[in-house]
């Protein structure tokens, strides 16, 4: 692991480089504030210099990764978590909020009964915050074709 963190502080510092140097082709208007429009993106190269070197100087020990299973778990949650944003849309929010929250749930404990109920509950009370409490009136808690 000592190699590998090196190696990828070396990549960060020299992707970071490429990003201060996009950031100072910046063009400026005349009504810019005084920081202007560079300094953030230089600003945050440059703490990304210092990270990678750092991650050079001062590797971490062999890294311990998760067992097999914890492993399949999260590839689960990625594949829901993705299958959920292309859902939403078609689908409105209530039912695949429901389903990804269940899924999830039961991935951390599974327990079927109580995974439904949270999927229901998330999906309801995360509508009613969005909807009402947000603001959020483009929220379709249903798809387009199932309202009258």
């Amino acid at each position: 692991m000592l190699r590998s963190d090196r190696v990828f502080g070396l990549v960060v510092i020299l992707a970071a480089l490429a990003y201060i140097a996009s950031a100072l082709q910046l063009q400026t208007s005349f009504l810019s504030d005084p920081m202007g429009s560079k300094s953030f993106p230089i600003g945050l190269g440059a703490v990304a210099v210092l990270c990678g070197i750092v991650m050079i100087f001062k590797p971490e020990d062999e890294a311990e990764w998760p067992a097999p299973v914890a492993i399949f778990k999260i590839f689960i949650s990625v594949v829901v978590m993705v299958a959920y944003a292309y859902a939403l849309k078609p689908l409105g929010f209530l039912i695949p909020t429901t389903l990804a929250a269940g899924i999830l749930s039961y991935l951390i404990t599974p327990r079927l009964t109580f995974n439904v109920m949270v999927g229901i509950g998330l999906a309801i009370g995360l509508y009613l915050l969005f909807r009402y409490a947000l603001g959020l009136e483009t929220l379709q808690a249903i798809p387009k074709g199932w309202r009258g």
